[in-house]
């Protein structure tokens, strides 16, 4: 069961032990879940999907997409669901991905919950360094393009998805885009800085506008997903027999994506990660990011590089 602790700041109330258990119905509502056809992003929309949401899946792979809601039909029958081609690597398909999204009747939430983890090297279609590209640039982007859509929504929110990697991350301001070196890790990191400065610094834009969208964020702890994949082999085969002694299911993962997502009483700014483990495993709570994560100089010169580099002016 959801406990709720008192803000000492604000006076309001803050999520504890959070879990699946706790989304209460969501009829009426429309999410839009990037990465929605496997690990987080797929817990999520088939949750969302048996509160009675109507959930727009948005994946690059229309097979994928079919199977995903095929997977979430099997239990849910009466799913409302959509798939949305999305391809954050392709400011095109973002756009195109948008444009798809506004046609339908409302938007309520945007859950941006697709990410790359560590490959080598590559670049998006538009020359961006693929992590950077696809974690940090295609989710501004896509929100951006979808901000005023969500504004006419019922209790809008954007959920940014973050990770612990942020704590070791620096945005590289003089090699943006990787050119001069290149380290899987460290550009893992710098991207998931970046979803955190992306975030706050909406957050406080919203505010400013007195916009009725809250801008929060999330990550999922250590958790069983595909983003592994990336991982040495010797490793993931090494630890697989053990994991869930140390790693959230894919499903529990899930958990702080849900309670930024359909948490009551959530407002703008807040962060949610796992409970337990530092902050490894275990049901959401709201937590706190490293304080570089929060400031603002950086957040508003990354801000106006991702506007340039994106083409995508935001309304706030």
């Amino acid at each position: 069961m959801v406990d709720r602790a008192g803000d000492q700041e604000g006076g309001g109330m803050t999520i504890e032990n959070f879990t699946d258990k706790d989304v209460p119905d969501q009829s009426g509502r429309v999410f839009f879940v990037t990465g929605a056809n496997s690990g987080l992003g797929y817990q999520a929309a088939k949750l969302l999907a048996g509160r009675g949401a109507r959930v727009l899946l948005g994946c690059r792979s229309a097979e994928k997409a079919e199977e995903a809601m095929a997977d979430i039909r099997a239990v849910y029958s009466e799913a409302d669901m959509r798939f949305i081609p999305l391809d954050l690597g392709d400011l095109k398909s973002i756009r195109s991905a948008a444009n798809l999204v506004v046609e339908e009747p409302r938007l309520d939430v945007l859950i941006n919950n697709a990410g790359i983890m560590m490959p080598p090297r590559e670049e998006t279609a538009d020359g961006f360094e693929s992590q950077f590209g696809v974690n940090h640039l295609g989710t501004f982007a896509l929100t951006g393009l979808l901000l005023g859509k969500l504004a006419e929504g019922r209790e809008p929110r954007v959920v940014i998805t973050a990770s612990m990697a942020h704590r070791s991350g620096r945005i590289d301001f003089d090699d943006i885009n990787a050119e001069d070196s290149y380290s899987r890790w460290g550009r893992y990191a710098m991207s998931k800085l970046g979803n955190l400065l992306h975030m706050y610094e909406l957050d406080r834009r919203l505010r400013a506008a007195d916009s009725p969208i809250n801008a929060v964020a999330c990550h999922p702890g250590v958790a069983d997903t595909e983003l592994t994949k990336n991982f040495p082999a010797v490793l993931v085969s090494l630890f697989r027999p053990v994991s869930s002694l140390f790693m959230n299911s894919a499903a529990q993962g899930a958990w702080p994506t849900l309670a930024a997502a359909a948490g009551e009483d959530v407002r703008g700014g807040e962060y949610f990660g796992p409970s337990r483990n530092g902050e490894w495993t275990g049901p959401a709570r709201e937590v706190q990011p490293r304080p570089k994560a929060k400031r603002i100089e950086p957040a508003k010169r990354l801000w106006d590089i991702s506007e340039e580099m994106t083409g995508v002016k935001y309304p706030v």
